[in-house]
């Protein structure tokens, strides 16, 4: 279960440090993404994933050149999430955009964290952006995990998808690994690619096996 108090206290930390000043109350932020995140279509990109990638951000918190709007960027990478459409990324970096300036974060700061949650559309930062390296391997970590938790992880992804026949979720998920395991590199920052690039190939390509039986 998630700490919900820790929760508001990380999101106003991160916030804080943001906009370097004063402003409004995180509370009623922090709340709102809590609801969000706790929305019922979700099965996977729960607070559980949230929370996750926070841990994430942290472990990689020295290669990242501002890790507290990584940390933002995480709290909105999925805040706006329907299985059904396709267009998540963009409409949480519209979310962002727009709390992120009310709550008093300067532009220029609002603009990098926008453009951190799209580049969790397809995962593939530049070679000197560190800080969307980061987030992107918080958000991938979940592939290098053991047995158990990626066999939870892919069952709540089914969950999630439940709308969409048996052959077409194959079909589609099967893209995705495929797509993934094409990637030069799943992680980008020095920790990821010693301690989660094994793991998350093995995986993919087990998973990807045992989809195609």
């Amino acid at each position: 279960m998630a700490d919900l108090d820790d929760l508001r206290d990380r999101f106003a930390r991160a916030l804080e440090s943001a906009r370097a000043g004063d402003g409004p109350d995180p509370a009623p932020y922090a709340d709102n993404l809590l609801d969000r995140w706790r929305e019922p279509q979700r099965r996977y990109h729960t607070l559980s994933h949230l929370t996750a990638v926070l841990d994430h951000v942290d472990v990689l918190e020295e290669y990242a050149d501002r890790p507290d709007l990584v940390r933002l960027a995480a709290w909105f990478h999925d805040a706006v999430y329907l299985p059904d459409r396709s267009e998540n990324e963009e409409r949480s970096a519209r979310l962002a955009e727009r709390a992120l300036a009310e709550a008093g974060v300067p532009a220029r700061e609002t603009a990098e964290v926008a453009r951190l949650v799209r580049l969790t559309t397809a995962h593939d930062p530049a070679d000197d952006d560190r800080d969307g390296q980061v987030l992107c391997d918080a958000d991938l970590a979940i592939l290098a995990a053991p047995p158990s938790a990626y066999a939870a992880y892919t069952a709540a992804v089914r969950e999630e998808y439940g709308f969409v026949p048996t052959d077409a979720f194959r079909e589609g998920r099967s893209a995705i690994l495929r797509q993934l395991l094409d990637l030069p590199r799943l992680f980008r920052t020095p920790y990821g690619a010693r301690e989660w690039e094994a793991t998350a190939r093995y995986n993919l390509a087990s998973e990807l096996e045992m989809l195609s039986l």
